[in-house]
């Protein structure tokens, strides 16, 4: 039977002569990056010893005991290729990836705190840098509190950080910290040229509505969204319990989890292909002054 629109009118599906409906004859051939074993299962992780107590109690919540933290499903993950280009990225600039981590609930148990955790670990594992912001005490946004200290440190964690990765519940409030980092202060961009990795739980079936609008907030900040995301639909039922192995609250396995995966490696990649270009980004025809001497050519 021939589909057919709304308003009876039929139609056929022209396959071309090798019936190659996808015009998949087409494509520009690609290759799979060689993967190398020695980086499988490495892991690139910031040790205890190269930094101070204050930032792992500040802001990484997500750490977890060393013995945990060698065997859980995370370190059983084969990563060969990001990994090593994570590592060829810190053995050439001599600096790992600055993450800044949000999430938007302040639940006892968060779902999106939950996932933001998980989010970190893999891109700790990474070599990165990663900065988890704790929400609690941030005041709703008015023009009054630009001196709040909760604001500064958002601020401060936004220049500092060469990508972030936001996390949030699909509800009303959605991330209100966003509100608070400026397009603009002054000539500096908090977020002009970085990188964005969005994902989102709900309670009910799957559902794309809050990474679409974060994927949105991300283009006015100026970000380049990378093109995954994550969602995680059911999530009361995709955590195990807080006094569960591996930690306790650690996400299930299955295709969610599978996904989620996808999207970190993805922004891992993204961000240390971007990180060298900043300036390049940054660079903008209407804010330029001419060249000195430089003059247009009669023609």
């Amino acid at each position: 039977m021939a589909p057919h629109l709304e308003n009876g009118t039929t139609f056929t599906m022209q396959a071309s002569s090798t019936g190659d409906l996808n015009n998949v004859s087409a494509m520009r051939a690609t290759e799979k990056p060689m993967r190398d074993p020695e980086y499988a299962y490495r892991t690139l992780a910031i040790s205890e010893k190269s930094e101070g107590p204050e930032i792992r109690q500040r802001y990484r919540p997500f750490l977890l005991d060393n013995n945990v933290q060698s065997t859980d499903w995370i370190s059983r993950l084969e990563l060969a290729t990001i990994t090593k280009m994570a590592d060829e990225d810190i053995q050439r600039t001599g600096e790992r990836l600055r993450v800044l981590v949000l999430y938007g609930s302040l639940r006892k148990r968060s779902y999106s705190k939950l996932l933001s955790y998980e989010i970190s670990r893999i891109l700790f594992r990474l070599g990165c840098d990663v900065r988890v912001y704790d929400p609690t005490g941030l005041p709703v946004k008015d023009d009054a509190q630009h001196e709040h200290v909760k604001v500064q440190e958002l601020r401060d964690l936004s220049r500092w950080s060469d990508g972030h990765f936001w996390v949030s519940p699909e509800q009303h409030g959605n991330l209100n910290q966003i509100d608070w980092i400026p397009l603009s202060t002054g000539s500096v961009r908090p977020t002009q040229g970085r990188t964005l990795g969005i994902a989102m739980v709900s309670g009910g079936s799957q559902s794309f509505n809050t990474v679409n609008s974060l994927r949105l907030l991300g283009r006015w900040m100026r970000m380049f969204t990378i093109p995954n995301q994550s969602s995680v639909p059911k999530a009361y039922e995709l955590f195990t319990s807080a006094d569960a192995e591996e930690g306790g609250s650690r996400l299930m396995p299955g295709g969610n989890r599978d996904r989620l995966v996808d999207c970190v490696e993805e922004f891992a990649k993204y961000t240390i292909i971007m990180r060298a270009h900043f300036g390049l980004f940054s660079d903008r025809f209407s804010e330029r002054t001419p060249l000195a001497g430089s003059q247009p050519r009669a023609h």
